[in-house]
């Protein structure tokens, strides 16, 4: 039976049954009863500086508000808007979303908006070519579910360009996919995963086998045993620390951080409290108490990923390419990328996108350093191959929550 056909929220992994994770949207009884807060203070909090703020802040409105509107209006959209609408879904790095369309008779074109550059954390580019063929893809299979038969065209105007792609689009017959219906629930998943339960080896090597004539020659490896597990956990480790105590990376890093409510709902874009993978309670509170500084922000991630990222990884994944600083592979990469995120939300696996090995490895480049994991990335590819894109796998214990987007209007060009 095709992993797929499996009832939902139910997952099988050696005979042993995990129960669906609960729904970890927080409400303001919820938020109260953990925070130990009773109604009499309820009532005082509510009429002062901690009500005003908790309202302010969006503390009870998880997900909510003009930011979050596209994950479920993208189907409302009509005609081509509808498969820009998908593609807006996809992931990118530090959400920076960096991607525009131009819609003309029969086709539409995608660009790299190269202002949504994530700066030192990305020197070449790498991972904004990834995210733009992880929005080709969710295009891609948008249009055949739509009754399109998309014929695409990678970097037309050649490898400098920021012309990504052309996509003609001929009416067909629609052809809706198991992927496809996954575009809307598909979401990083930053929080600890259920420990001890390993991904069976036939899920393993049905992502392994996303691989398709449009993702070239970008293949998956997977490091899931646990001599595997601990090295690239400790690599990982190591490489958050070499991003700290790089001022630029660092900064760049932080500057992609949104703490603000209404920087979210006017922004669209980033990374948020509530998609950090925190619990509920402590997600509330951060967004009460003043902002976190750059360097509250980086201990908070060095110890989620030696504390939670690291040890409850089930294993982690590696997207390589033939040459990883090509950006016509960067975009076969990116496209099998999202096709495996998709394939795991359809079967109730957690991903988590984890690139500190891929950004230190570039950095050493960008400023003549000795190649320390560059060294250790080329060690870990077969001869041949080169690492693109880094990400870990586990069963979830919470419903990771949605990320802002940028409406479908803001990014079409004319």
């Amino acid at each position: 039976m095709d992993l797929l056909e499996k009832s939902p929220g139910r997952h099988v992994d050696d005979q042993r049954e995990v129960a669906e994770p609960r729904d970890s949207r927080v409400t303001r009884r919820t938020l109260l009863r953990r925070a130990g807060l009773g109604i009499g203070t309820v009532l005082v909090a509510g009429s002062g500086a901690l009500g005003y703020r908790a309202y302010d802040q969006g503390v009870l409105q998880v997900g909510d508000g003009p930011a979050y509107a596209p994950w479920s209006s993208w189907r409302e959209q009509n005609g081509l808007l509808r498969l820009v609408g998908a593609a807006i879904l996809a992931p990118s790095p530090h959400n920076a979303q960096p991607w525009l369309f131009e819609i003309g008779s029969g086709r539409i074109d995608l660009y790299a908006d190269r202002a949504r550059w994530t700066g030192a954390t990305d020197p070449f580019r790498r991972e904004q070519y990834v995210g733009l063929g992880a929005a080709l893809e969710n295009l891609v299979l948008a249009a055949k579910a739509n009754g399109y038969a998309p014929q695409v065209t990678l970097l037309p105007d050649g490898s400098g360009s920021s012309h990504v792609a052309r996509i003609e689009l001929a009416r067909s017959s629609p052809q809706a996919s198991a992927l496809y219906a996954q575009i809307p629930n598909r979401h990083t998943n930053r929080y600890a995963y259920v420990q001890g339960k390993r991904a069976p080896t036939a899920a393993l090597d049905a992502m392994a086998g996303l691989n398709n004539s449009a993702t070239g020659d970008a293949r998956l490896f997977w490091f899931a045993g646990a001599a595997q597990r601990s090295l690239i956990g400790d690599l990982l480790i190591e490489a958050t620390e070499a991003l700290m105590a790089d001022p630029d990376q660092s900064a760049s890093d932080y500057a992609w951080f949104r703490q603000n409510w209404d920087e979210i709902q006017r922004q669209r874009d980033g990374i948020t409290i509530d998609a950090a993978g925190l619990s509920d309670l402590v997600a509330a509170l951060a967004k009460l108490l003043p902002a976190q500084s750059q360097t509250a922000t980086d201990n908070a991630w060095l110890a989620a990923t030696r504390n939670t990222h690291t040890k409850t990884a089930a294993g982690y994944g590696i997207v390589a390419v033939r040459d990883a600083d090509h950006n016509l592979q960067r975009l076969q990469g990116g496209r099998l990328l999202e096709r495996i995120h998709l394939w795991a939300s359809g079967n109730g696996i957690a991903l988590h996108h984890m690139n500190q090995l891929t950004e230190r490895a570039d950095r050493e480049i960008q400023l003549g350093l000795a190649h320390r994991f560059g060294d250790q990335l080329t060690e870990l590819m077969p001869s041949g191959w080169q690492a693109l894109s880094t990400f870990r796998i586990g069963y979830p214990t919470h419903t990771p929550h949605k990320s802002p987007r940028r409406s479908v209007a803001a990014v079409i060009v004319t």
